[in-house]
């Protein structure tokens, strides 16, 4: 579903840019970074929404109503239209494959550009990305708790309908195995999924009939939403007697689904039903207000649940958001062409940026572990045939050295000179590879409370360039 999205940014980036005009730097080079700073309960984050910035970045141009717009608000001058008249995007892009576990400070998505139009870019590409990788972090988070599977239920919950279907396909490449959004079935070849809802059961006269007729109707898709009116004194053994015609057919109910109540409770008086009647293969399904934490406290307790329907929690990410996605200079070419180190200095050391041009490399254990990330600039060399040591970009005492190890490039190139370079993987190869992603890491990094600490740490060149620059501030 392309759409023209180029008018979707801040006014902001349009003061910046006809001011660039006016100064003449419009076509000076810059590099920025897309990136998320560290907060508390986001251990790591899954890479999604590139497929929907390359989109972008393919139509970005000013149509002949956005130029007529732009007039109307009075801010800008002739230049500024004449720029934007025949625009197209010509800068590079490398970015981190969608599907690829991340951490703070990393940049998901590196512009080299000029600075007319890196600074356009800004606020959809956040817009894109940001809402794609907290949603798939979400589905993760969930997904790494459960035995069975997850189906994404939240459209209907989702903060608007582009929520709703970009939310669902991030929470494919989280770990979802299905979605109720047709929409998005549609869109991204997807698994879709559901069952009635309780005013199918109230619309009949007795329970039995509803149920009846929807196994009519489903015989081999038949699953009950058991939860109307009693669950274990009337759902359930309703469900029973309609699984026994069913079987008497030839035909295999799914299973049975649990809205309300004490899901642990339930669902292990129900499995002990279900059994005693010899529907050992039918499957209990659970929705209702369900987060990693509630599902991790159900396994606790026993209960006996084998898909899970999740929609508020997972497609809002509650409670958190945002995922704080910031897009920052790096560095900047100077008038005689040599590239310039950029760094935002603050008070508070989350918010000081890596300068320069970067990439990420993560460090693999002798078994093909991850062991640590490290951001560095990208000219820096290393030689894996030697011990690397690493530190931590604060407290530096904290040191690791590897010489049994392995590095891998995170980020792969997207763009060259405005022209696509990256062959786009279909939705179900990015679910291999978030799996894969996953897989290089040790569950300790994974688990939901306490996780242990993933290092990402700086090369030597990137620290050394970043105290540089700082000490330059400070004898200003």
């Amino acid at each position: 579903m392309k759409r023209n999205l180029t008018l979707l940014t801040d006014l902001y980036q349009f003061t910046m840019m006809n001011g660039y005009v006016e100064t003449g730097l419009q076509d000076t080079e810059a590099v920025f970074d897309l990136f998320f700073r560290a907060q508390p309960g986001l251990d790591f984050a899954v890479a999604a929404g590139l497929e929907q910035a390359m989109d972008y970045l393919d139509d970005l141009h000013f149509s002949d109503d956005d130029i007529a717009y732009l007039k109307s608000l009075n801010c800008f001058g002739d230049k500024f239209f004449k720029k934007i008249k025949d625009f197209r995007f010509t800068g590079d892009v490398f970015a981190m494959r969608e599907g690829e576990m991340v951490f703070a400070n990393e940049p998901l998505l590196t512009v080299r550009a000029p600075l007319f139009e890196a600074q356009l870019v800004e606020t959809a590409l956040l817009n894109i990305i940001n809402h794609q990788t907290l949603i798939a972090t979400k589905a993760m988070r969930m997904s790494n708790e459960t035995k069975g599977g997850i189906a994404e239920f939240g459209l209907r919950r989702a903060q608007g309908p582009d929520a709703g279907v970009y939310g669902a396909r991030a929470s494919i490449i989280g770990g979802c195995v299905s979605t109720s959004n047709v929409l998005a079935g549609k869109m991204f070849g997807v698994k879709v999924s559901g069952t009635h809802a309780h005013s199918w059961v109230m619309s009949f006269p007795t329970e039995l009939d509803a149920f009846r007729k929807y196994a009519e109707l489903y015989p081999d898709q038949c699953l009950l939403l058991v939860d109307t009116y009693d669950t274990l004194r009337s759902g359930v053994p309703n469900a029973i007697k309609v699984f026994d015609e069913l079987k008497a057919k030839g035909h295999t109910p799914l299973g049975i689904r649990l809205d309300s109540g004490d899901l642990a409770y339930l669902s292990k008086k129900a499995r002990a039903m279900l059994d005693a009647a010899g529907h050992t293969e039918a499957k209990i399904f659970a929705s209702g207000d369900i987060d990693e934490y509630i599902i991790a406290s159900l396994n606790m307790q026993g209960a006996k649940i084998d898909v899970w329907g999740i929609g508020t929690k997972l497609i809002t990410a509650s409670p958190r958001p945002a995922l704080g996605g910031v897009y920052k200079m790096a560095a900047i070419r100077d008038k005689d062409g040599n590239w310039v180190p950029k760094m935002k200095i603050s008070d508070t050391h989350e918010k000081i940026t890596n300068p320069g041009f970067k990439t990420t490399y993560r460090i693999l254990d002798h078994n093909g572990r991850a062991a640590a990330d490290l951001i560095a600039l990208a000219d820096e060399k290393f030689d894996t045939s030697k011990p690397l040591t690493i530190f931590h970009p604060v407290e530096t005492w904290k040191k690791k050295t590897f010489t049994e190890y392995t590095m891998k490039k995170l980020p792969v190139e997207i763009y060259r000179g405005g022209k696509a370079v990256y062959e786009r993987p279909k939705l179900d190869e990015i679910v291999k590879y978030a799996e894969r992603s996953k897989g290089e890491f040790w569950e300790e990094y994974k688990r939901l409370v306490n996780p242990h600490v993933y290092k990402v740490d700086l090369s030597d060149g990137l620290y050394d360039l970043r105290k540089k620059l700082m000490g330059e501030v400070s004898t200003n």
